[in-house]
């Protein structure tokens, strides 16, 4: 819940939006820290001493309102309590240090090493293959040339001897034709379906946007929650587009003479959304629930979106076509435990199908009422 509502605008040692949260527990009681937290603005408002020099000494940058309920932000205050004074490691393995740009942790290295042995023992192979071939057709001409000065050959020897491959017997066999021909009209009849087939589908699709938003810096580099952005994708049957706020939480402070920056504050200042182009978009005659996904079925957005913590610019990731939500829902088993809507559906799978694993599909995923009704 840190991770996910605190950690883009606060850390618990360290200065960064906002103050660090240290200490906090000392600072305010949790009946005054869980109204801040909730709606920072109205605390202002009532003129709170506490409140007010808070808002000021930084830079009056107003606190996003959260909708947690009480036993959540006391939660949130727990863990601060219990990691102040630790040391936080970057990310980057067990030991906490991040592998500088173009280092290597021991793992790629040792990857990387296999590969490359693996890369020259081929190339050898080869080499080894070629010399071998040639060294061949050189004996086979040596020997032809000490056949043809010997005088004691018969006719059928000398034949033999000074044979040669005629291509163009070949070219003009029947069958050769044949199959040249067939093997054409495979390709164009295995390509036009392809196209067919690809009609409607943009996998691959990378618009340029309006504005130049990295994920690799937000989502990767400074590890800011998906969910922080996409408010809605764990509680909604869509992931919403965020809003320019949402931006100016952290770049009404950072980055503010960015060129890029300042086009979030022309759309502002102009009242206009940002005109964000869609890259995920799927048929309206397909139903689909993004909370249904992340918050029910716990999947990960890398799932569908690929490395999304690693794109400068987003592009669709997956084909998202009817056939691939198929084979995830055949694949996928559904997490029961603890739930007892499942028990008796999991028996009675157990029943029929053995060891088989009861997925998505078996809970009924792939009847075409799920998707289209």
């Amino acid at each position: 819940m840190f991770k996910g509502n605190c950690a883009q605008c606060h850390a618990i040692n360290d200065v960064v939006v906002g103050p660090a949260l240290a200490g906090i527990a000392k600072r305010r009681p949790i009946s005054w820290l869980i109204p801040w937290i909730k709606n920072s603005s109205k605390v202002v408002a009532s003129g709170d001493e506490y409140a007010v020099k808070l808002y000021n000494q930084y830079g009056k940058q107003q606190m996003p309102s959260f909708q947690l309920s009480d036993a959540e932000i006391t939660s949130i205050i727990s863990y601060v309590t219990a990691e102040e004074g630790k040391i936080a490691g970057p990310p980057g393995g067990a030991t906490g240090i991040a592998p500088k740009d173009g280092a290597e942790t021991p793992g790629t290295a040792d990857a990387g090493a296999s590969s490359s042995t693996i890369d020259l023992l081929l190339i050898i192979l080869v080499v080894v293959l070629i010399v071998m071939v040639v060294t061949l057709v050189i004996i086979a001409n040596i020997m032809k040339d000490v056949l043809r000065g010997r005088k004691d050959l018969d006719g059928r020897d000398v034949e033999q001897i000074e044979q040669r491959f005629d291509f163009a017997k070949i070219y003009r066999s029947p069958i050769v034709r044949g199959l040249a021909v067939g093997l054409f009209v495979l390709v164009v009849l295995y390509e036009s379906v392809q196209g067919v087939m690809a009609i409607g589908l943009t996998q691959g699709y990378q618009p340029t946007q309006p504005i130049a938003f990295s994920h690799k810096l937000h989502a990767g580099e400074h590890q800011i929650n998906c969910a922080y952005c996409h408010t809605s994708v764990y509680k909604s049957k869509s992931a919403n587009i965020p809003s320019a706020n949402i931006c100016m939480n952290c770049h009404s402070q950072i980055k503010t003479e960015s060129p890029e920056i300042k086009k979030i504050y022309r759309a502002i200042e102009r009242k206009q959304p940002i005109q964000w182009v869609r890259i995920h978009n799927l048929p309206d005659l397909a139903y689909f629930n993004h909370s249904q996904h992340t918050q029910v079925g716990g999947i990960e957005c890398q799932t569908c979106h690929g490395p999304i913590e690693n794109m400068e610019v987003v592009y669709q990731y997956s084909a998202l076509t009817m056939g691939w939500c198929i084979n995830c829902h055949r694949e996928t088993p559904l997490n029961t435990k603890g739930n007892g809507y499942y028990n008796n559906l999991v028996k009675l799978h157990g029943t029929a199908n053995g060891a088989a694993p009861f997925t998505v599909s078996s809970n009924g995923g792939t009847e075409c009422s799920k998707c289209h009704y």
